[in-house]
């Protein structure tokens, strides 16, 4: 007699995706609030970490959608664009370090300009590979926005954190209930 093979629950990659990058962005603001400049190279760090999260959701959703891109030279036009919208950001990020060096800025301010940059980056990426990154693009916007205007903001990101996560989470089981 066969057993019925149950069907293992699962989170989406971009799932695990966004809630890795909420976390590391909260790493990242806690440093910012302790430590200007580590803050300012934890930030240029995690524009690699957050391009190659991209990379690695924009092909997993290539994959799971069966994009016409996944496949042959278009496989290559998607790492193009990526690797371009990344490296722009990157680039962005060195105008803002090359100014915090020459003292017209703060470390502490280019640490929030690097974030802002990530931020867009990040937003603009998730339109074109899921809207789990537009909301994790909001959350670092709305967390440069709160770390400049309130005093003691750890709680409120902390607490905004959480609440994208189970709202994430939420949407996911709800979407994957038949």
């Amino acid at each position: 007699m066969n057993k019925p093979t149950r069907k293992r629950a699962h989170l989406p990659v971009e799932e695990i995706i966004l809630i890795i990058l909420i976390l590391l962005s909260l790493a990242g603001i806690a440093i910012t609030d302790f430590s200007p400049p580590d803050a300012f190279m934890y930030w240029m760090a995690m524009i690699f970490v957050f391009g190659i999260a991209a990379m690695i959701a924009g092909w997993h959703h290539a994959k799971v959608k069966h994009y016409l891109y996944a496949e042959g030279n278009m496989a290559k036009t998607l790492f193009k664009v990526q690797s371009l919208h990344w490296l722009g950001s990157l680039a962005a990020v060195f105008c803002v370090f090359a100014f915090a060096q020459e003292g017209r800025m703060s470390l502490e301010t280019a640490s929030l300009m690097i974030l802002l940059i990530l931020a867009l980056a990040t937003f603009l990426d998730g339109v074109r590979i899921g809207w789990r990154f537009c909301v994790a693009g909001i959350y670092l916007a709305l967390t440069a926005l709160i770390a400049n205007y309130v005093e003691n903001f750890m709680a409120w990101l902390f607490v905004l954190a959480i609440v994208i996560i189970v709202l994430t989470l939420l949407w996911e089981k709800r979407r994957a209930t038949p």
